[in-house]
């Protein structure tokens, strides 16, 4: 396992970073750390207590291969070569990927958003798992975690499934420059009556 991050758990969520997938690389973490990593995002806010979510952890051929159904399936949709390009160039960066798969349940008095929700909050729990573990992790979704042409190639799933998140993980090859965060005063209103 790589260093474990020593800063206080407010500190921690006051300065952490997610690390853009083109400076992620090798080592990544071992499967007993991911074991560890993942019962860490399972711990989320979960209404209902229907676990609606699972992970698909993939390895870097399997990353590869999210990468090239990317390129294909977009292609055969017309999709804008650019956007298209730097959309796969993220699966052909990452040395480890673990989508977080939304499965939620239908015919339950838990909505759906909530459900949704539940699965979203377990992609950030991994990428700040990865960080408090000394690795790091980076967040994204795009175009393919809804697209029924891509999800059932990819995972052989089908709505109502989609991807919460693709949680790519690997080890920083530097720290990247932090990014301009919200005006607190902006966003927040003190209501008392």
């Amino acid at each position: 396992m790589s260093g474990m991050d020593t800063r206080t758990p407010l500190d921690f969520l006051l300065t952490r970073r997610s690390v853009p997938v083109r400076m992620l690389s090798a080592p990544t973490p071992d499967d007993a750390t991911l074991t560890r990593l993942l019962t860490a995002a399972a711990r989320v806010p979960d209404h209902g207590k229907l676990v609606p979510f699972r992970f698909a952890v993939l390895r870097k051929p399997a990353v590869d291969r999210l990468a090239r159904i990317t390129r294909e399936v977009g292609t055969d949709q017309g999709r804008d070569p650019d956007k298209l390009a730097k959309q796969a160039a993220a699966f052909d960066d990452a040395p480890m990927t673990v989508a977080v798969i939304c499965t939620p349940r239908e015919g339950t008095p838990i909505p759906v958003i909530e459900q949704e929700q539940t699965a979203a909050l377990a992609c950030l729990s991994l990428v700040n798992a990865a960080e408090a573990a000394g690795f790091s992790g980076h967040w994204l979704t795009g175009w393919m975690a809804r697209d029924p042409d891509f999800l059932r190639v990819a995972f052989g799933i089908e709505a109502p499934q989609s991807v919460a998140g693709f949680v790519h993980l690997g080890t920083p090859k530097g720290q990247p420059a932090d990014r301009p965060r919200p005006d607190l005063d902006a966003i927040t209103e003190w209501i008392d009556t």
